[in-house]
């Protein structure tokens, strides 16, 4: 039961929690229910913080950007006009043109290295300013450039942004004069218009290098610090484990007696070693007075010689009352302690149970007892000598054989003295040499004087002395403990692999039970498929044809418009349910990886007018207007039905959510080793969160007016599903109230590279 108690206790990791606990203040404990938060919200806060600085500063640049260019091009432009009004006036009193530019420059005119170039009537550069000899005599275009608006819209062409001939970007703008002048240009270069806005951005990014590098420092900081603290963390958890186990397994109580309040905490194993329910709060004086036995200590009297310091430690044994109601034997090893941040002195120590030990005592000396009255009925001769060859205890046999008077066998007595006070009763020696030989004994017969023959045994004792008559078990017991142990670790081991194999056993049972209801599941569904392809389309088929005779009135009228209308309903009704399940046959085929391509050599043209003649009824019927912008002799390697199920699913789409009066376009061209195929309406249009959805089996967006729309849900599905089967990649953008537009990369080779979306 002992042994079961401590193997109980020592699973328990929580003996010294509740001292913990009890002098952590409340601070501390909500700091260690927001720590894990926190440790993983800054490391977000910090990159999140980071990347806005990052983003911050480059929208500021770029906004800093337009607005320097969105200035100087206002100045420009002014600056053309205020010269042109200048030289329209200075015109008519002076032809040259040089003299006339330069009195028709402004002071600021030139500014930020502005270059206003004047040509004749012919457009040929008669005049620069500044000076520029390379450009005088060319015509302007050439200098311009040969596509760009400025020389033939003049004024209104405003102020663009050009790559000049000699690739340098600048801001230009160009008015037309009267005669004799033709044009004034007007160009600034981007480098000299951008040389402050470069100052700025280069203050801004260090501002902003510097901000997000000491943010970064200080998110190391606390990094390191939360490593620390974790590992601070398993350093206490570990050291605690350590003490908790000590404790259980050394069958010790850690006590903590406050004098000051009369308050006494007991650890976990302290309880368990009384029998007792452990609770968390602190015991009182009297609650621990009331288990100590009155005849071992007296508490009260303790206390006060521990409260005036006469007492600054304790050890001493005692008894306690047991739950059960017997005596546990407790020895109690205390200081007395004051602690830095308490005026009070604590007793802080352990209570050791030495119940066992108090037991082994009294058997031990009940054992003693029986010892030497047993060694004094064996008929051989006895002796034990210490380390120190002093005499331990002998037997009247070794007496008498010595003939040793009662004096000089006293305990303690050498071994030198005993011999000079007997004789040697020894005639002859005869070394054994049977058996194993064992370090530090031997084995010999000895001849008596009375002719007898004694088996003496000697053997060095483990304190250093030895023992003479016998027989030496130390072997015999030190091989038995080992067997003993050998034979528990190959039972624990048999009962580790029964418990493996039958978990084994039960692991693969349930994986053929799986595995047949997943057999089961799948032969179940194919036959649903297979009796709904049979039992439903047969009778359709029947409706619809019937339907279509009475409606056409192939075998005379039916007598009532309102038959001819139900008619109509019918074989809508059922051409809509036939449509639904070859849907559903089509998207399961797909799923199941049953759809087999086969593909061929298309053209795509003849093949997208097939499809929009298919479609061009219902667009009829909802004047939507239906047009085509094909590009001349595309081909691609693909399934034919297959690619004419994804337009005509994708166009059907378009038609049904396209209010009466719109349009839907589609456009289809080749990229790199691709075809694109776009098909755009004007319809609803989807929203944003939404549109993820949208792909998927039974998917339909949940508008008000989708759902005034039939339809099963697959038609995208089935759209996407067989571009993907082809290597190819569907795509949609949409925004509500403006319309979709469906984009569709099918390869025109098998293994072609699709775009990357950010070239869509």
């Amino acid at each position: 039961m002992a042994r079961a108690s401590v193997a109980s206790a020592s699973t328990r990791s929580d003996s010294i929690k509740g001292l913990a606990q009890s002098i952590a203040k409340p601070a501390y404990r909500r700091l260690l229910t927001a720590e894990p938060l926190l440790r993983r919200a800054v490391p977000g806060l910090i990159v999140a913080f980071l990347i806005t600085i990052c983003v911050g500063a480059a929208v500021q640049m770029l906004d800093q950007r337009r607005q320097t260019l969105a200035n100087h091009a206002a100045t420009l432009e002014a600056a053309a006009d205020l010269v042109a009004e200048h030289l329209q006036q200075r015109g008519r009193a002076d032809a040259r043109a040089q003299d006339a530019l330069n009195a028709s420059l402004p002071s600021w005119g030139n500014e930020s290295g502005r270059l206003y170039l004047l040509t004749n009537i012919d457009g040929i550069v008669s005049a620069t300013s500044p000076s520029l000899a390379g450009a005088l005599g060319r015509n302007l275009i050439d200098l311009l450039g040969p596509i760009q608006p400025l020389t033939t819209f003049g004024a209104s062409a405003g102020v663009l942004d050009l790559t000049l001939p000699d690739d340098t970007r600048a801001l230009a703008t160009v008015r037309t004069l009267s005669p004799p002048f033709g044009q004034l240009a007007a160009l600034e270069p981007h480098t000299r218009a951008l040389a402050k806005w470069r100052s700025l951005s280069t203050l801004t990014m260090t501002l902003s290098a510097t901000t997000g590098f000491v943010v970064l420092i200080l998110g190391f900081a606390f990094h390191w610090q939360a490593t620390r603290a974790r590992e601070a963390d398993v350093i206490y958890e570990t050291v605690r484990s350590r003490i908790d186990t000590a404790l259980n397994r050394g069958r010790c109580g850690l006590w903590d007696w406050d004098l000051a309040r009369g308050r006494i905490f007991w650890s976990q194993s302290m309880f368990d070693i009384l029998g007792m329910q452990g609770k968390d709060d602190l015991l009182s004086f009297g609650e621990v007075s009331t288990l100590v036995h009155p005849d071992d200590v007296q508490l009260y009297s303790l206390a006060t010689e521990l409260a005036e310091s006469r007492v600054a430690s304790i050890d001493h044994a005692f008894r306690m009352r047991h739950a059960n109601g017997h005596w546990v034997w407790l020895r109690a090893r205390c200081e007395l302690v004051a602690q830095p941040d308490d005026h009070g002195l604590h007793l802080i120590g352990i209570a050791v149970d030495i119940t066992e030990q108090k037991s082994l005592v009294e058997k031990t000396v009940a054992a003693d007892m029986r010892l030497r009255d047993a060694i004094e009925t064996i008929p051989e001769a006895f002796v034990l000598w210490d380390a120190d060859n002093r005499l331990v205890l002998c037997n009247s046999n070794f007496q008498e054989l010595h003939n040793l008077p009662d004096e000089a066998i006293t305990v303690g007595a050498s071994y030198e003295s005993v011999v000079a006070a007997g004789s040697q009763p020894v005639v002859r020696n005869k070394i054994t040499t049977g058996g194993p030989a064992v370090p530090g004994a031997r084995t010999f017969e000895a001849q008596l004087e009375d002719g007898r023959w004694l088996h003496i045994s000697e053997r060095r004792t483990k304190d250093g002395g030895y023992v003479s008559v016998g027989t030496d078990i130390t072997a015999l017991k030190t091989h038995e403990e080992k067997l003993v142990e050998s034979e528990r670790r190959l039972i624990a081991t048999v009962a580790d692999l029964r418990a493996s194999q039958q978990r084994l056993g039960e692991l693969a049972e349930k994986y053929a039970v799986e595995k047949t209801r997943a057999e089961e599941a799948s032969q179940a569904k194919s036959k649903f498929l297979a009796n709904m392809s049979h039992e439903l389309r047969t009778p359709l088929n029947a409706i619809i044809g019937f339907s279509e005779i009475m409606e056409s009135g192939m075998f005379g009228p039916l007598g009532t418009d309102k038959y001819v209308e139900y008619c109509s309903d019918i074989r809508g009704s059922g051409q809509y349910l036939l449509d639904v399940i070859n849907d559903v046959l089509d998207m399961a085929k797909i799923e199941a990886g049953r759809l087999r391509l086969e593909p061929e050599h298309l053209a795509l043209e003849p093949l997208i007018s097939e499809t929009m003649r298919v479609v061009s009824g219902r667009a009829e019927e909802k004047n939507v207007t239906l047009a085509s912008e094909i590009a001349p002799d595309l081909t691609l390697d693909a399934d034919r039905r297959a690619v004419k199920q994804i337009a005509l699913n994708l166009l059907s789409n378009a038609v049904k959510f396209t209010a009466d009066g719109g349009r839907v376009t589609l456009r289809s061209k080749a990229v790199k080793d691709c075809l694109l195929l776009g098909i755009a309406d004007t319809g609803i249009g989807i929203a944003r969160d939404a549109l993820k959805r949208l792909g998927r089996p039974f998917e339909q967006v949940e508008g008000q007016l989708a759902k005034s729309h039939q339809g099963s849900g697959l038609g995208l599905a089935i759209a996407k599903s067989l571009v993907e089967l082809h290597g190819g990649r569907m795509r949609i953008r949409s925004r509500v109230g403006a319309g979709t537009v469906v984009l569709v990369w099918l390869p025109v080779m098998p293994r072609c590279l699709l775009p990357k979306d950010e070239a869509t």
